[in-house]
């Protein structure tokens, strides 16, 4: 006795025995049912979706006579008839089955079309069907072009092909085209247990998930697999077995892997790894698991609700997902996800791909947000009495941290570096320069919220405070000559309005200044310093006004706080939305707006610039000026 595979057997004889196809039968049902029938199909899809399943039935459809031998054309072939039993076993004469794989030439084809000037000889209507269409040559398309416009009557064309874009446009404008979708993972589990339950043969409902996911969208692909599980098994499907099988990680491992990544732990990470080695499973799986249970957490994240649905009631790793959803921030799961799915394409370039597995994953350890931890763990690294180290690992926004604080403050400067003046000026108070030591704050002591309406506006940074060196960048493009005697662009903006000099100012711009330099914050938190306004600081807690919402992120708090008591202030930060006047940000744009009003004015009072400008009309070009 012969075995008949489950793909074979389970073949679908009817369109109501079709799975994941739904648009496509009820378009196919529609047509025959009102008999407006084209004279020719398109089936296009990937393998193991239908598309010859598909060309049987409708095949049977055109050319079902009925139990009694009197139907007509239906939707609901019969299946006892002798033109759909004939159909059903290959060997009926109306109906002409061509691989275009192994029959591309114009000689095959016109052996084909030479059939089609005589009628049907037992059915209804002649039915050509062309698998792998796209195979056949330019030659043997054009040779069919005007039969596939104009048919007799009595004939009709199915083509299918797994590749629609090399099939000629001139093809697809005489084609009714059908498109059949990869079917989703839950689809197919559904019909898998129902021919397991038809053969009697056990299975773990986790075992089918496996099968399910590696058939990627596949009917008689996870057909195929179900059959070689079974005799894997001995008669038994068994989610051990299944993994083996396939040669996919536990997801266990996988969950223990991410975790450790979360929590940082490189020693659990390199162990986890070498563990998958010892037990041969595959590096490519590993990361495919990864991705996958990834997905579903960045899923969890955004949307908390889901972890409530249906789907994830019969999960049965929904609870460790959610669990690590919840453990692992958002931004790190899109960081490790990206990680993972381009680390795929890097294991046939290692040596040795459990190495490149290795290296994908201590990636994110090394690009994880630096912590508290982190700073606190090795202090000897992160200094300002380098002022030079310091300015350069310094990010951009913020100014360069030096010994001494005359050349950045942007309140005022002392007055020993004041030009002279017939009017005296009052002393302004400079912010504190950056040290090694952290800022403190007086035990005990509180300062009441500034009240923005007591604040004076009559103090602006002085201009007249000249750098170093001066340098003026290439004239590249010269202004129209309608716009020559136009004001330059800082001008047009104008001096930021004034920061009133204050001492939680002071003291929060020297706090930031050295964290940031420290590199103790980055990304966000490093943002919500900068961008804040300190408004009030008690023993154990500090208040912080913002102006933007969005960087009152629960993450980059945690962070900035942890920072700070690193740093020596064992305290908690509270935040307030509202108008922010004096911010470390603000700080850092005065003193460049200062200094960029200096280098300018450097640069016109110059006399050879003014000899130049005078004698051959030289200009400036706006913006390319920049102090160093």
């Amino acid at each position: 006795m012969s075995y008949l595979v489950l793909a074979r057997k389970f073949r679908p004889k009817t369109f109501g025995e079709m799975v994941g196809q739904g648009h496509v039968v009820q378009a196919l049902e529609n047509a025959l049912t009102t008999q407006r029938l084209h004279h020719a199909y398109l089936f296009t899809g990937t393998r193991g979706v239908g598309k010859t399943t598909v060309s049987r039935i409708l095949a049977k459809s055109l050319n079902c006579q009925g139990p009694d031998g009197q139907g007509g054309i239906t939707a609901t072939p019969c299946g006892v008839c002798q033109a759909c039993r004939d159909i059903d076993s290959g060997r009926f004469v109306d109906y002409t089955e061509l691989d275009a794989a192994s029959n591309r030439g114009v000689d095959e084809v016109q052996s084909l079309l030479e059939q089609a000037v005589y009628k049907p000889v037992q059915g209804r209507f002649k039915v050509f069907m062309i698998d792998e269409v796209h195979m056949l040559t330019n030659t043997a398309f054009n040779a069919m072009l005007k039969t596939l416009e104009e048919p007799p009557e009595y004939l009709k064309f199915v083509l299918a092909t797994t590749d629609p874009q090399k099939v000629p446009v001139t093809v697809l404008s005489r084609c009714l085209q059908f498109n059949l979708r990869p079917m989703a993972p839950e689809t197919i589990l559904e019909h898998l247990t129902g021919v397991l339950q038809t053969e009697e043969v056990p299975a773990e409902p986790q075992a089918l998930r496996l099968l399910a996911r590696a058939a990627r969208g596949s009917m008689r692909d996870a057909l195929s697999l179900t059959d070689q599980a079974i005799a894997f098994g001995n008669g038994e499907l068994v989610e051990t077995g299944v993994r083996q099988m396939l040669g996919s990680v536990d997801r266990g491992h996988v969950f223990k892997l991410i975790e450790a990544l979360a929590e940082g732990d490189g020693k659990t990470v390199v162990d986890t790894s070498e563990a998958l080695r010892r037990d041969g499973m595959s590096a490519a799986s590993t990361l495919e698991e990864m991705t996958s249970v990834l997905q579903a957490m960045a899923v969890l994240q955004a949307v908390p609700s889901r972890a409530e649905s249906a789907d994830s009631a019969t999960d049965p790793d929904a609870a460790d997902t959610a669990r690590l959803a919840s453990l692992m921030p958002a931004d790190e799961t899109q960081l490790l996800y990206s990680l993972c799915l381009h680390g795929r394409g890097e294991l046939g370039l290692a040596p040795d791909e459990y190495a490149a597995l290795t290296m994908v994953l201590l990636r994110l350890l090394a690009f994880k947000p630096s912590n508290a931890a982190a700073s606190t763990a090795t202090p000897e690294k992160k200094t300002l009495n380098d002022a030079q180290g310091a300015a350069k690992r310094a990010p951009a926004p913020v100014a360069r941290p030096v010994p001494a604080a005359p050349a950045l403050a942007p309140v005022a400067r002392p007055a020993a570096e004041a030009p002279p003046s017939t009017a005296p000026t009052p002393p302004v108070p400079a912010p504190a320069a950056a040290s090694n030591a952290p800022a403190s704050a007086p035990a005990g002591h509180r300062l009441a919220v500034v009240d923005e309406s007591m604040r004076p506006s009559d103090h602006r940074p002085s201009p007249t405070d000249a750098p170093a060196k001066v340098v003026g960048m290439p004239i590249r493009v010269q202004p129209p000559p309608g716009q020559r005697d136009a004001p330059r662009t800082e001008e047009q903006r104008g001096p930021a309005a004034p920061i009133p000099p204050s001492e939680d100012g002071d003291f929060w711009y020297a706090t930031v200044t050295q964290l940031v330099a420290a590199e103790s914050i980055t990304a966000l938190s490093r943002e919500l310093a900068l961008q804040s306004q300190l408004v009030g600081r008690d023993t154990d807690q500090w208040i912080l006004r913002i102006e933007r919402e969005t960087l009152n992120q629960p993450s980059s708090r945690e962070k900035l706080t942890a920072a700070l008591n690193a740093l020596g202030h064992d305290i908690k930060l509270a935040i307030e939305i509202g108008g922010v006047v004096d911010s470390p940000a603000r700080r850092n744009r005065h003193a460049a707006e200062a200094r960029q009003r200096v280098a300018e004015e450097a640069i016109h009072s110059d006399p050879e610039v003014q000899m130049l400008m005078r004698d051959f009309d030289a200009k400036i070009v706006p913006g390319t000026l920049r102090p160093v």
